[in-house]
């Protein structure tokens, strides 16, 4: 089985991979991807990590929104290989009510993604902002900070800051998706795990 998290957006997409065959869950046997849209991100693979370049061609929303889906869609379908579609469960972080700006945007990017899957026969469970947030630091009103230090308990051995934005003083894109798209997929995994 290959559980896939994503953390969808206009601007740092980000997903997390997963195959139960990896053997345990962690991030190490995980695959991330994100979506490049700074230069110094271009071509980043350490080979947990891969970025791609964003789209630059697009001259409509409808285009970019395109665009974004099928980098995800290419991600779930390679991710697949020679399996068939039923050995895959994709989780999307549902959205946020307390959202401004371009909610509309938001909504209409990610109903592109989630009609792709459908005409592709990929079923999705969307994922409530706050039920990953609590799943992964037990307050389901944590913020982009709390996100990330409760990954680096988990992972010590992993400093994205470092590697990912070395001058930021704060957490931010892609550090703050990768890291909502590794607890979506976690998430995922943990619902699907049965327990003793």
């Amino acid at each position: 089985m290959i559980i896939v998290g994503i953390d969808y957006s206009l601007t740092s997409p980000a997903l997390c991979l997963f195959d139960t065959a990896a053997g345990d869950f962690c991030f190490s046997n995980t695959k991330c991807y994100f979506l490049a849209s700074k230069k110094m991100h271009e071509c980043y693979d350490d080979g947990v990590i891969s970025a791609e370049n964003y789209p630059k061609c697009w001259t409509t929303d409808e285009a970019r929104f395109s665009s974004i889906a099928y980098w995800a869609e290419q991600i779930i379908y390679r991710s697949l290989g020679s399996r068939l579609v039923d050995e895959l469960s994709v989780w999307i972080e549902g959205y946020s009510y307390g959202s401004s700006g371009k909610v509309f945007h938001i909504a209409e990017n990610t109903g592109i993604l989630k009609h792709r899957l459908y005409m592709g026969g990929i079923g999705y469970e969307s994922v409530p902002p706050t039920s990953v947030k609590k799943f992964a630091t037990g307050k389901g009103n944590s913020n982009k900070d709390m996100m990330y230090a409760a990954f680096c308990e988990e992972t010590p051995e992993t400093d994205l800051m470092s590697d990912l934005s070395p001058k930021a003083k704060a957490v931010n894109s892609p550090v703050s998706d990768i890291v909502d798209a590794f607890y979506i997929c976690k998430f995922g995994f943990d619902t699907l795990t049965p327990k003793e």
